[in-house]
């Protein structure tokens, strides 16, 4: 048993490490936490409240603004997460990266590490789209295990896309490049969902496209735990497994991608 102990200990300290030295980049920037607010409190206060005036989506006995706060708060994961990855040419830029890619540190356990400080950072848009719910009163669910499951859920989606932001920092390898990536995929990501529209009101081709694109599993399930009365369309099952296997395909690729960063 001992010996088990002393083979994790080293794996679980190297992860703490990580997503100690990255959450750490956070407390020295405070302000970022509040330039992040804008874009959700755009989409619910402008879009939202137009949007629900028009009722021209069919949202069923939902509210359209009930309906898109888990949408509102996946996109906002989505955005922060999918740029990560300037991050890593930024550390390359200044040296960092090499020091870290020398570390004995197996490179799994370095792109574990960040992917759980992105899943992390990825919570603070949780409390704000919790706070502009309440000022929109929008029926959020407040049980501990509703709670649970959105920071769950969030995470897990940080984790994804900022993974799968690592992959294309260590493929471009130049910030503008990555920039111009980012932006191009944020959008077909996002509007290739159900966060602002159900899936049923889309074209069927958009539909066939909307299974195979990871952001319509975490808006699903979000919307389960979130919303007062509304449940899972595809099943949170799915949503966790589409999302679980994601996750592990990504880590594997970034494994394998992270050093090239460097060449």
């Amino acid at each position: 048993m001992s010996n088990k102990r002393a083979i994790r200990s080293p794996i679980f300290e190297q992860i703490g490490a990580i997503v100690e030295t990255d959450i750490r980049k956070l407390r020295h920037d405070p302000y970022e936490l509040f330039t992040r607010m804008i874009q959700p409190a755009i989409w619910l206060l402008i879009f939202g409240q137009a949007m629900a005036k028009t009722k021209a989506i069919p949202t069923d006995s939902l509210s359209y603004l009930d309906f898109i706060a888990p949408g509102i708060l996946s996109q906002s994961i989505l955005f922060i997460s999918i740029f990560y990855g300037i991050s890593l040419i930024w550390e390359r830029d200044m040296g960092i990266l090499q020091k870290i890619l020398v570390s004995p540190a197996p490179r799994n356990i370095l792109v574990i590490g960040r992917a759980i400080a992105a899943g992390i950072r990825g919570v603070s848009q949780i409390f704000i789209i919790y706070f502009l719910s309440f000022l929109l009163d929008i029926h959020i669910r407040w049980d501990a295990l509703a709670l649970l499951g959105v920071v769950t859920r969030g995470m897990l989606g940080g984790a994804i896309f900022s993974t799968f932001s690592l992959i294309i920092a260590s493929i471009v390898k130049k910030r503008e490049r990555f920039m111009g990536i980012g932006q191009v995929l944020t959008m077909p990501l996002f509007f290739a969902s159900n966060a602002l529209y159900p899936i049923a009101m889309m074209p069927g081709w958009l539909q066939t496209l909307s299974l195979f694109n990871p952001l319509t599993y975490q808006v699903d399930a979000l919307r389960n735990f979130m919303i007062t009365g509304e449940a899972s369309t595809l099943g949170l099952t799915l949503d966790f497994g589409v999302a679980f296997l994601t996750l592990l395909l990504l880590v594997v690729i970034a494994t394998r991608t992270y050093p090239k960063i460097l060449y």
